[in-house]
């Protein structure tokens, strides 16, 4: 396993992140508890060492069943990140949102669920536009200084926001962001215009949700549907008016057809593609089953030329925004 930073932090984490939005819902791609201790199993045997997680992910059954397949590990050993923002009881408008009230709240609630007596990585998970960020920087901050939380993080939106939010944090004296989990793929690189280019100026790690455009990188695009996760997350295809236009069928081609030349798979040409950008810390990878855990793992040993590199990103056109809201 290789690590790295996040971001300018120091601390280190492995160069795949371990996505658990599949842990402990109900749809049919869905993991049960089982399932995803081993995931977390193989993926603690193979090195890695930062999982990711969101109050939001099923309700809070993500977080909880991250905690529990973690029992039993050296928790120091482990980086956990989790997410704030998204409204968690429909009746309550205070479970939502980065108010004071919405994150000490909730960032309790997560402490409980995952079983530990401090996040690492503590992230808002979209921008709020109802509280001034000072106000939301100044809360987070003191989750940094009582102990509860040790490194924040953002997540999708407006790079204008981001560096609005960068601003205020030192303009305040208050915590800043060291990571930016953002929607970033070869298939959707809209990214690259204006938020990569913050990031690295920034010193922000970029830990990139979707690294595999949903499974519409890891198989031939007319074969997507036929799968169960095709069948039935509306997710999915709602994402695929993102990825299946503008070049991103022939994007789909050459990563299949360079996968077959390399002697691996698609996922991990496409992970791969990801891990050799320089602003890029550690995708979050939703691994479903053990096996595509060590299918990420071996990407890190995918080499792509520059010539690779090129050929992959040549067909991609822009499409629009996705992933803000």
């Amino acid at each position: 396993m290789e690590y790295t930073t996040l971001g300018s932090s120091g601390t280190k984490v492995s160069r795949i992140g371990i996505g658990t939005n599949t842990f402990g819902g109900d749809a049919e791609w869905h993991l049960s508890a089982d399932e995803a201790r081993e995931v977390v199993d193989t993926a603690i045997e193979h090195g890695i060492n930062f999982f990711d997680t969101a109050n939001a992910y099923n309700t809070g059954e993500s977080e909880r069943v991250l905690g529990e397949a973690l029992e039993g590990y050296d928790r120091d050993r482990q980086v956990i990140a989790t997410k704030v923002y998204f409204r968690m009881d429909d009746d309550d408008p205070n479970s939502g949102g980065l108010s004071r009230k919405a994150i000490e709240q909730e960032l309790s609630n997560s402490l409980d669920r995952l079983g530990t007596d401090a996040i690492d990585l503590y992230q808002i998970h979209r921008w709020d536009d109802d509280t001034p960020i000072e106000e939301t920087l100044r809360t987070l901050t003191d989750a940094v200084r009582r102990g509860d939380v040790r490194h924040l993080g953002a997540s999708s939106m407006w790079a204008h926001q981001f560096a609005e939010a960068l601003h205020a944090a030192d303009r305040g004296g208050h915590e800043s962001f060291a990571t930016m989990q953002n929607h970033y793929n070869l298939a959707y690189r809209e990214e690259e215009r204006e938020m990569v280019p913050l990031c690295e100026k920034r010193g922000v790690g970029l830990i990139p949700w979707s690294p595999l455009a949903r499974g519409f990188l890891t198989r031939p695009h007319d074969e997507l549907e036929t799968t169960v996760r095709g069948e039935t997350d509306q997710y999915l295809r709602e994402r695929l008016k993102t990825y299946a236009v503008n070049g991103g069928r022939e994007v789909n081609e050459r990563v299949e057809e360079l996968a077959a030349e390399k002697g691996v798979n698609m996922a991990q040409i496409a992970l791969a593609w990801l891990l050799h950008q320089d602003a890029v810390d550690a995708p979050i990878v939703g691994a479903r089953k053990p096996e595509y855990v060590v299918d990420a793992v071996e990407a890190l040993d995918v080499d792509l030329s520059d010539s690779d590199l090129d050929w992959l990103a040549e067909p991609y056109e822009p499409v629009p925004i996705d992933g803000h809201d």
